[in-house]
């Protein structure tokens, strides 16, 4: 389909919206989800007839330029707009193929976000806790909120993995591109000699499932309880609040014991149970959709290093798409994550858009 074929159709479908809706004799229902339609579309819509009116002025001055009994000062002007607008139609262009992209619908929702110790030891640890603080600042900046599930804290102080939840506007559209192996090179303060030393961490990122998104059989689950293992005193001997809730066709295994209620623990690990097989089947959707395209983010494949952090040399190294920057101190702090994950953003939205043909 050309791209002018697919705005006459958008354009047709906003028009045809606008007049049910004035039509007044809608049901409340068909109303308010054709209210939503009409909101989503609006923006599209506004870009398309800029575009086409930008095309129309274009062709007007062309001809205009070409009249041989215009006026030279007319056609002097009208040669100047005409380059103009010559600059300005490609932007439009590409603003509205970016409008027109399919949109992932998990990019607006909350996020579960879980960070492991890999391999390396304690320093490992050391690392995951790192990265940990730096999601935390990135959250703060952007003011989500970021709410611990599980934590299990290392003997160093290190974090051997964490899970947390975080809420706000459109969180999974950003942290989606952090799911990978995150290495990292530096010498560890209990290196005596000074020899760099490389470990890592993984890093997973789920779009928060609803309810409504995932529909969990009770046959399926099966749900043992028993007494919480570490700090906590007598509570933890006494009561059986820890949670542990297999999903018996994936196998998939969540466990929570970090509150002292066991309705409060079973309540986190289904969240986190749902929010595990819901990005399953959503990758496993979008590997068919796109067989012949490597999915490069967000895969949930964590055998691939996706980033690489060098101390001694200051910089960070983002591997998918071979970007390098030389501010780890801020970056590792969170305060200029976004300068990775802005061009990780545009680079999938150009990759989209090179499968589209118009």
């Amino acid at each position: 389909m050309s791209l002018d074929r697919k705005l006459s159709q958008v354009l047709g479908r906003f028009q045809e919206i606008e007049s049910l809706m004035s039509s007044g004799s809608l049901p409340s229902e068909t109303f308010t989800k054709l209210s939503k339609e009409y909101s989503d579309l609006t923006p599209l819509a506004a870009l398309i007839r800029a575009y086409q009116k930008a095309q129309a002025e274009q062709k007007d001055l062309e001809a205009l330029m070409a009249d041989t009994a215009a006026d030279k000062e007319m056609k002097a002007l009208a040669e100047e707009d005409f380059y103009q607008l010559k600059e300005q139609i490609p932007d439009l262009e590409k603003n509205i193929q970016m409008a027109l992209l399919p949109k992932d619908a998990a990019d607006a929702k909350n996020a579960i976000l879980e960070i492991r110790a890999g391999t390396g030891g304690d320093e490992a640890a050391l690392f995951a806790g790192d990265l940990f603080n730096m999601y935390r600042r990135y959250a703060s900046d952007h003011n989500w909120r970021f709410e611990v599930m599980d934590m299990s804290e290392s003997d160093l102080g290190g974090i051997k993995q964490a899970v947390v939840e975080v809420t706000g506007q459109n969180v999974f559209s950003r942290l989606k591109y952090e799911s990978g192996v995150h290495r990292v090179q530096r010498v560890p303060n209990t290196e005596a000699n000074g020899r760099i030393h490389t470990s890592a961490a993984t890093v997973a990122v789920l779009p928060e499932a609803e309810e409504v998104d995932l529909v969990i059989e009770d046959k399926d689950l099966r749900i043992d309880v028993f007494r919480a293992g570490g700090a906590g005193g007598q509570h933890v001997n006494k009561t059986e609040s820890a949670v542990r809730i297999t999903h018996i066709p994936t196998g998939t295994v969540v466990q929570q014991q970090d509150e002292k209620s066991q309705h409060k623990n079973k309540a986190r690990a289904m969240k986190i149970l749902r929010s595990r097989i819901y990005e399953t089947q959503r990758q496993k959707l979008a590997a068919e959709r796109s067989a012949n395209r490597k999915e490069q983010v967000g895969s949930g494949d964590r055998s691939e290093r996706i980033r690489t952090y060098n101390f001694p040399q200051g910089r960070v190294t983002d591997h998918r798409i071979n970007l390098t920057i030389y501010k780890l101190d801020r970056l590792i702090s969170g305060e200029c994550l976004d300068e990775i994950i802005d061009p990780l953003i545009a680079n999938d939205q150009a990759e989209k858009l090179a499968e589209i043909s118009w």
